[in-house]
């Protein structure tokens, strides 16, 4: 018999949408350079409208059977990561209190290094060397200096993917984080190719609290593994009338 070394439940959930979200696509609609967001990255909390979907997400967990409700919660250090998390936690949808929660800095947003707050359009007018760079190398390589590739990124999910296998073993555990995390821990996961998630990512956003979900699978390999039961999952948004958003992080104009 498969012994159990993963979580029996794994919830990925994009936080809602948050004040960068729309300062970009105010940026983007004037042809902007510079997104304007005067917080740091870290400090930048959920809109008005983003506050509404944590809140229907909420309502919808807690309308799954109470064992069947997240009981550990992992959330990204970036404020609009844990707001999400604790209104979903306020609606009932958690079976954790809050001050359980998991802050990890592995879960955090992509580092963009030079290229953050700037549009694609600032980009190519200030660091255009990078733009050709991004071009050559790819998304999944290219590296800003002093910020991150997606390989980066991967990288420190690998280590958090392995605390949780240790630590959380057949428990049922939400993580709330950020677009480029959902996509990469899918590549992890998955055990995807660079093309493959690459056209994932190519085919739509992330939406703003989209459900992205595993379920231990006894019968993938001698320990059981995690299968994909669902991705960028909005019902909950819909069945709630909460406006879906997709944009990108403010950070940068492309991820």
């Amino acid at each position: 018999m498969a012994k159990q070394t993963w979580p029996e439940r794994i919830w990925i959930v994009r936080h809602g949408e948050s004040a960068g979200n729309v300062a970009r696509d105010a940026a983007n609609a004037s042809g902007l350079s510079r997104i304007d967001v005067s917080e740091r990255d870290v400090d930048v909390d959920l809109s008005k409208l983003g506050e509404e979907q944590a809140a229907a997400l909420g309502q919808w967990f807690a309308a799954l059977p109470h064992a069947e409700r997240p009981n550990v919660v992992l959330s990204s250090p970036y404020r609009r990561a844990v707001r999400t998390a604790e209104l979903i936690a306020a609606e009932r949808g958690i079976n954790v209190p809050m001050h359980e929660f998991v802050l990890d800095e592995r879960l955090r947003e992509k580092e963009f290094g030079i290229l953050d707050r700037l549009t694609r359009v600032g980009i190519e007018q200030s660091h255009p060397e990078q733009a050709e760079f991004r071009r050559v190398l790819g998304k999944f390589y290219h590296r800003p200096p002093a910020g991150e590739s997606w390989c980066d990124v991967i990288l420190r999910l690998r280590s958090a993917l392995d605390t949780t296998s240790l630590h959380h073993s057949g428990c049922r555990v939400l993580i709330v984080s950020h677009q480029v995390v959902v996509l990469c821990l899918r590549y992890l996961l998955e055990n995807l190719t660079e093309s493959e998630i690459l056209a994932i990512d190519a085919a739509g956003d992330v939406s703003n609290c989209s459900i992205t979900e595993y379920r231990f699978d006894a019968a993938q390999g001698a320990n059981g593994g995690l299968a994909l039961h669902r991705y960028n999952f909005i019902a909950p948004l819909r069945n709630a009338v909460a406006p879906i958003t997709s944009a990108p992080d403010a950070k940068v104009g492309a991820r």
